[in-house]
């Protein structure tokens, strides 16, 4: 069983096993006071790519918190729990308006989740580029 910490590249089966079973996360972003923004998300994790990544509407408070840090990303973390086990995997996220990177996003949320998502014209996807994890899966 993993345990922290985890490399986000290679973690173990254990970890990489809970991460792709159905599990609501929480992503935290940081709003312009430096205080935590925590809110429930539908989270994919790709460890071949580096990245987890998170749906979502282009006008949610979670964009918003994202999109000043520019191109460097703004730190944040997603984090899955389920009895014992838990997950987190933290990096610098940006925001992609890439139809490309946002129909792969919604590929792997409807591997993950069991159903497509609905169609939104206002979709953008939140990637995370990952640089630390950390649980027991």
């Amino acid at each position: 069983m993993a345990s922290y910490p985890v490399d986000p590249r290679q973690p173990d089966a254990a970890y990489l096993t809970f991460w792709r079973e159905r599990h609501l996360c929480t992503l935290t972003t940081p709003r312009p006071d430096g205080s935590p923004h925590v809110v429930p998300v539908g989270v994919t994790y790709d460890p071949d790519a580096g990245l987890a990544r998170v749906i979502t509407n282009k006008s949610s408070a979670k964009v918003g918190h994202v999109l000043p840090a520019g191109a460097d990303g703004a730190r944040v973390a997603v984090c899955q729990v389920d009895g014992r086990r838990w997950a987190t995997l933290e990096g610098r996220a940006t925001v992609s308006v890439d139809p490309a990177r946002i129909a792969e996003a919604e590929r792997r949320y409807a591997e993950r989740y069991g159903r497509v998502p609905s169609p939104n014209p206002s979709r953008v996807v939140i990637e995370i580029e990952l640089t630390s994890a950390m649980g027991r899966g």
